[in-house]
């Protein structure tokens, strides 16, 4: 069990951490490949939405049937689904629209100093709230299953890209340093494997069935609301809308697959 938590943490910290990518991309392009951007960020949200669906609202409900009998356990699985979009719903709406990590930022700002600084500061804050719950639904899909977290944490990891690049590129363009603006990056993403740990620390002493389908159906909840809210809509605004679109088939297609082999 303790070989699986730390395969779990570490698996989450590389989700995280992938926020320090999309700040070195900032550094080093001069301008943002947004075709690029669109497809990948549309096929993280064809994984996350058909892993969700397909896989994990499955194993959620077998654990809570197995607890609770078919009824109350269809019944729990489905409100631990919604009530997941709850939590993120309720902590994307508390971080101001101004701040919010799911505007898009490029590397072709408009640089008005004075409140660039201020924008990628509060930014990095935002995100790092919003990272919370995603390093949770992380961990708790890596504790269950290792082989099915992997898609979801490269997922995760494409979708912290752009907000690595979103954190830096205002905090470098204000003050021309790039350790700064990459350490703001950095400790944004920290937030995910922080998340993880505290929630692990506080769920571990009551762990069993029909906590764990709980859970497992609350990530499925929050995966689905972070591509619909984030993901999608960031695809669309970075190329034309027809790449996002192939990007989520293609994301799908993908983890369907990925899926068969295992069987």
């Amino acid at each position: 069990m303790d070989h699986r938590v730390f395969l779990a943490f570490f698996l989450t910290l590389l989700a995280g951490l992938s926020t320090g990518i999309g700040s070195g991309i900032a550094f080093l392009c001069r301008s943002t490949n947004r075709k690029f951007l669109s497809v990948s960020l549309g096929f993280s949200a064809g994984v996350m939405i058909y892993v969700s669906l397909v896989e994990i609202m499955g194993e959620a409900r077998e654990a809570l049937v197995r607890e609770l009998g078919t009824r109350p356990g269809s019944w729990a699985t489905v409100a631990a689904f919604f009530g997941g979009m709850l939590v993120i719903a309720v902590i994307d709406k508390l971080i101001p629209e101004e701040e919010n990590p799911h505007e898009v930022k490029s590397m072709e700002g408009d640089p008005k100093a004075g409140q660039l600084m201020r924008m990628g500061v509060m930014t990095a804050l935002a995100i790092a709230i919003h990272n919370f719950p995603e390093g949770l639904a992380t961990f708790v899909s890596a504790l269950q299953e290792p082989g099915l977290a992997i898609p979801i944490v490269v997922a995760i990891a494409i979708h912290n890209i752009p907000e690595g690049i979103a954190v830096s590129v205002p905090i470098y363009q204000a003050t021309g340093s790039r350790s700064k603006a990459f350490r703001y990056s950095f400790l944004s993403g920290l937030a995910e494997p922080l998340g993880a740990l505290l929630g692990w620390l506080v769920l571990r002493p009551i762990m069993n069935d029909t906590v764990f389908g709980v859970l497992f159906a609350g990530v499925a909840g929050i995966m689905v609301f972070i591509s619909f809210d984030e993901l999608l809509p960031a695809a669309r605004e970075y190329g034309e809308h027809h790449l996002s679109l192939y990007g989520l088939i293609s994301g799908m297609a993908v983890m369907a697959v990925s899926l068969l082999l295992f069987l």
